[in-house]
């Protein structure tokens, strides 16, 4: 009987061990997720504090992988549920020579299937990156791309084929933020000038003077929903600095961009076919417009913005190519003009159809400004154009508290004998000329209708009152 109580105490104990076995194996399991979790966390830490002192060994760490292994997302510091992708972590070099366009490109595929991810390009290197697209539709949503060293565009013909339309773009995205101190720099005196002295064999010693007659903008924006760009410098555009096209919810602020007023064609923000914008609180210096509003925009709010050098902001040109443009609910206010070529301007083409509308520039400072009001329905950048009957309906616009110094002529309004512009008001216009004894010229009025609502300086007579006599039938192409 003793025997027997050993062997069934025995047996007992054997079924005891046996029913808790999944158990343990289970909380083992689980805490070796844990340790794993928080291992990434200080590997994460341990990246970001000591990036320098790796030395030779590589990213890996011991030194025996032929490859470092691929580098897991970190938290970000700002929010603990975001992942950080480091483009250094995908073998960027960040030394201004090495081409660090597939290391970007990896980087981004890894940011992209991760919600609420971060690509960092981090401080104090130089990314020599070549035309690049970072593309959705089916990226996850609201990526941060954290600028905050500089990236620096190939003056190397064979990075551009026979041309591109931009170098940098991001498409078909949903709640995409581009933030940080860093620079986007497009080198695009090589464009400009096409002159082999004007391109630095330090970061470029292939350097090739044959580039494209094609220039590409710099940063570009397509199809992209809930957009943001903050804090960053773009500078030395090829052509265009900043473009959004058909982009809807877009925060544009706290950015700079600046390219000498000799380089042509070098709009600093351009936006078409885009709703919903929102740009203030930005210093823009350029060889062409300060913003610029094309066909297809609605609802744009521009305030708190420096502008000069450049050719002022401006609506269009509209109409091109006897196209149709639609163009409503414009503000801009709070704006400070220096050295530029005109102020607020908005421009149309000969042989257009549809409609300007609701426009309104109000509180803008200018200084040694050549023509600060201007509405020009002749517009022409070629060397001759043909005369045209139809135009772009241009209606609503109202000036108001518009005052500083100019340097040719104080307001300039050329409307189309066809479609007159009509409901112009000016409110509180103080021009005046930079030096009396210089030739200045009268305010000029073509087809111009609408009322001053308070005296002007100069007195701007040419206005007609009312609204222009038309028997015009509008038909449903013109409409918008």
């Amino acid at each position: 009987m003793r025997c027997f109580g050993v062997l069934l105490f025995l047996v007992l104990v054997l079924l005891s061990a046996c029913s808790n076995f999944d158990g343990c194996e289970g909380k083992r399991h689980w805490r070796q997720r844990k340790a794993s979790s928080s291992m990434v966390r200080k590997k994460g830490k341990e990246k970001n504090g000591g990036r320098h002192g790796h030395g030779g060994g590589g990213r890996g760490g011991s030194g025996h992988l032929s490859h470092p292994p691929a580098p897991s997302p970190s938290p970000g510091a700002g929010s603990p549920e975001s992942a950080v992708f480091d483009v250094l972590d995908f073998g960027a070099k960040g030394d201004g020579v090495a081409d660090d366009t597939k290391a970007f490109e990896a980087a981004w595929a890894a940011a992209c299937k991760v919600a609420s991810s971060v690509m960092a390009v981090p401080p104090e290197f130089e990314f020599l990156v070549g035309p690049i697209s970072f593309s959705g539709p089916y990226c996850q949503p609201n990526i941060v791309f954290q600028l905050d060293g500089m990236i620096i565009a190939p003056t190397n013909a064979k990075y551009w084929g026979s041309g591109l339309l931009w170098w940098i773009e991001f498409t078909k995205l949903k709640g995409i933020t581009i933030r940080g101190s860093g620079i986007i720099e497009g080198r695009g005196s090589a464009w400009w000038s096409y002159a082999e002295s004007d391109v630095d064999p330090i970061h470029d010693e292939l350097s090739s003077t044959n580039l494209p007659q094609i220039k590409p903008t710099a940063l570009r924006f397509y199809g992209s929903y809930n957009v943001t760009v903050t804090g960053i410098t773009i500078q030395n555009s090829q052509q265009c600095h900043l473009k959004f096209d058909n982009c809807e919810a877009v925060q544009v602020h706290n950015i700079t961009v600046a390219s000498p007023s000799s380089s042509l064609n070098t709009d600093g923000i351009h936006l078409q076919n885009s709703r919903d914008v929102m740009i203030h609180h930005a210093n823009v210096s350029c060889g062409d417009d300060c913003v610029s509003i094309q066909t297809g925009c609605s609802n744009i709010y521009i305030h708190s913005v420096n502008c000069g050098p450049g050719h002022g902001i401006s609506v269009g040109g509209l109409g091109r190519d006897s196209s149709k443009a639609c163009v409503s609910n414009i503000t801009v206010r709070d704006v400070n003009f220096h050295g530029t070529m005109t102020g607020v301007r908005i421009k149309t083409w000969q042989g257009g159809s549809g409609a300007a509308e609701s426009i309104r520039f109000s509180n803008i400072r200018v200084s040694e400004v050549q023509t600060p009001i201007v509405i020009d329905q002749f517009y022409c950048d070629r060397s001759s154009c043909r005369n045209q009957t139809s135009a772009v309906a241009l209606s609503g616009v109202a000036y108001e508290n518009i005052k500083g110094t100019y340097t040719v002529k104080p307001v300039h309004f050329a409307c189309s004998d066809a479609s007159p512009c009509s409901d112009i008001t000016l409110t509180q216009i103080e021009l005046r000329p930079l030096q009396e004894h210089y030739h200045m010229y009268e305010p000029f009025c073509w087809q111009t209708f609408g009322e001053l609502y308070t005296p002007t300086v100069p007195p701007i007579a040419c206005l007609q009152n009312g609204k222009p006599a038309s028997n015009r039938i509008l038909s449903d192409h013109d409409l918008c």
